[in-house]
């Protein structure tokens, strides 16, 4: 990590007025590769095994809304990561939709702003003077901290000889399990199912330019996931997308939801880590919510399943207080159940570092967020 600039206590690096910087999602993903943010992740993750870093529970505010078949949700998360010189709040002002797609409930986030746009930002600030230094989209940073996560499941978790992945899904969030994947393995060959033809099938040629990898789609879950070393669950869906019928010697297993993975894999696997004990979002509903309790998941009954409380964390790993994969031979799984603000805080940190280095992004008065009342 040594390679990367932390953003120091004077920010500024030219004269005049402060200046708050305004980034897209185009810029964020310009900035960082998924070896930064694997490598950047890492580290953050040692600063908080050393207890030099700060995550609040991410919280969720529901209440209803016009829109049919929807609710809205105000969900908020921060961190400190005093190593970077910053913190950070992530904001999401979400429409939400649970639709049925192949018989499986699934989580959709409607686009309803204006220009049929979604609602996320990360507001970055400085630990030396508290200063906002920038705002930016959440949504590429989302998924790549995400993947990257993942991606350090795999590095302790999956064999060194794998050469062959498995996605499970299509979507956002797939790609970035794939980047991950690769940046931490030799992978050569990938398998994509999920339940639309047409989304694999295009999932296969997007990803198969953009990483100069064999990545075809398989018919079924099962025909993705035979003889993968390495399989990633990465949906929407509220269900099992993976089962302990499909388990095989020698496979890392991962999620980025508890319930993708069916409890009798997760249990019957020689290694299980989680990313926190951070079970699921702390809730406000309001009295007149809609009854949510066909769509509220299985996450509940799979964390009394696996004993979700008792099992060790990727700071386990990451410390070596526990050991990772020891022989090939071992089945492994890892279960990213929740993200944190605090990624947000490490990676928002490099980011803003090298967008001030290439000029990129728009600039505006610091004044216009900061204020010269007491509050």
């Amino acid at each position: 990590m040594a390679a990367f600039q932390y953003p120091a206590a004077n920010h500024r690096n030219h004269p005049g007025p402060a200046m708050t910087l305004i980034l897209s999602n185009d810029d964020i993903d310009r900035l960082l590769t998924m070896a930064d943010y694997v490598d950047i992740l890492e580290d953050a993750n040692r600063e908080l095994i050393a207890g030099r870093g700060l995550v609040r529970q991410r919280t969720d505010s529901l209440a209803p809304t016009k829109t049919p078949g929807a609710i809205y949700g105000l969900k908020s998360a921060d961190g400190v990561a005093p190593k970077f010189g910053t913190a950070a709040v992530r904001i999401n002002s979400d429409i939400i939709t649970y639709p049925e797609v192949g018989g499986v409930k699934r989580r959709v986030k409607v686009p309803a702003a204006p220009n049929k746009r979604w609602v996320g930002l990360v507001l970055l600030f400085s630990t030396e003077t508290g200063e906002p230094l920038a705002i930016f989209p959440d949504g590429n940073m989302q998924r790549m901290r995400v993947g990257a996560t993942n991606g350090l499941g795999a590095k302790y978790l999956a064999r060194q000889d794998a050469r062959t992945a498995a996605i499970i899904g299509s979507g956002f969030q797939a790609g970035a399990q794939l980047m991950a994947i690769a940046a931490v393995r030799g992978i050569e060959r990938v398998r994509c199912f999920s339940p639309s033809r047409e989304n694999r099938e295009s999932f296969c040629r997007e990803w198969s330019e953009k990483l100069n990898l064999d990545v075809t789609p398989a018919a079924t879950g099962e025909e993705a996931v035979k003889g993968a070393e390495i399989v990633a669950c990465s949906t929407s869906s509220l269900g099992h997308v993976f089962f302990e019928r499909w388990l095989e010697p020698g496979m890392l297993v991962s999620s980025i939801k508890l319930a993708e993975i069916e409890p009798a894999a997760v249990n019957r696997s020689d290694l299980v880590f989680i990313h926190n004990h951070e079970h699921k979002a702390k809730a406000l509903e309001t009295s007149d919510l809609p009854d949510m309790k066909d769509i509220s998941g299985l996450d509940g009954e799979v964390s009394k399943a696996i004993g979700f409380a008792k099992l060790p964390t990727l700071l386990d790993l990451i410390s070596g207080r526990l050991k990772g994969r020891t022989s090939d031979a071992q089945t492994t799984c890892f279960l990213n159940n929740m993200g944190t603000g605090y990624q947000f805080a490490a990676c928002g940190a490099v980011a803003y570092r090298r967008a001030k280095e290439r000029g990129l992004g728009h600039e505006l008065p610091t004044d216009w967020f900061t204020e010269d009342v007491h509050p």
